[in-house]
């Protein structure tokens, strides 16, 4: 199955976020893409936490849900949007939420991020905390894919990526591919995004997809980019460093099997 993992650098307007996406979105289903993940607040990026209340959606309705249910029954693609604000019974709070719409334009499976960001080095600050309500669980999905192999895949969002427990939670669930939208800083990227994610991939023994943010973007922040697709022995199968495009890459579900089958790791769990 091609999966596309895809960058963008997302601005303040919600009109050309949602335009920008589109182009990317085609491009992915031009090139062969069955599976189409978009980064962390595609939709956004504000000049402030808050900007986010204001273009928040109820689940099941809005703007942001029918472009995303659109642009999958257009292609033909399963597409993982990225992330948008859902709201929450307290009005100064939403979900951090990456749905998933199958060809058809159904929305198959949500996962509000479970940990929130926050980091501060002197420099740069920041806590999700403020405007963002965690999730509460764990969510995965099957998705039948046109080579006949049903592929497992385990949801998850950008800061989820230092919590190995989620990971191996998803594992024990029979997950085959691990999803990770994001929008990492500079900074934490540079130093951690490459290995956290391949690490992933070998201790789960998973294939690992990561749409991210990167570049600078027109509130001033900067975002590391690195979109990959990394196999389940942690090579990395395509990568891009910066700026918007379409990462694509090949998961094959023979390879997948034959690497459990050479290292079966996943049976040898003693805790």
């Amino acid at each position: 199955m091609h999966i596309a993992a895809i960058q963008m650098v997302s601005g303040t307007a919600l009109d050309d976020n949602l335009q920008a996406a589109a182009v990317l979105l085609a491009q992915a289903a031009q090139q062969g893409a069955e599976l189409a993940v978009l980064p962390e607040y595609f939709c956004t990026m504000g000049r402030r936490d808050t900007d986010k209340l204001a273009i928040q959606e109820r689940f099941g309705e809005g703007r942001i849900q029918a472009f995303l249910a659109e642009q999958a029954h257009t292609h033909g693609l399963w597409i993982v949007g990225g992330t948008l604000p859902l709201s929450t019974a307290q009005p100064d709070r939403v979900y951090n939420s990456s749905l998933v719409f199958d060809p058809q334009g159904r929305c198959v499976a949500r996962y509000d991020k479970v940990h929130l960001f926050r980091f501060d080095n002197g420099r740069e600050a920041y806590d999700e905390s403020r405007v963002l309500v965690a999730g509460a669980q764990p969510v995965a999905f099957d998705l039948p894919s046109r080579d006949g192999h049903r592929w497992r895949v385990g949801l998850s969002v950008c800061y989820d990526l230092r919590f190995a427990e989620l990971y191996r939670a998803y594992a024990a669930q029979g997950a085959d591919l691990l999803l990770v939208p994001s929008a990492f800083t500079f900074t934490t990227g540079q130093a951690h995004w490459d290995v956290l994610l391949r690490a992933r991939a070998v201790e789960n023994l998973c294939f690992v997809a990561a749409a991210a943010q990167g570049g600078v973007h027109e509130n001033g922040r900067r975002t590391w980019g690195h979109s990959l697709v990394a196999d389940p022995w942690g090579a990395v199968l395509a990568q891009q460093a910066q700026e918007p495009g379409v990462v694509l890459a090949e998961m094959d579900a023979g390879r997948l099997a034959a690497v459990r089958a050479q290292l079966p790791a996943l049976q040898h769990r003693a805790l």
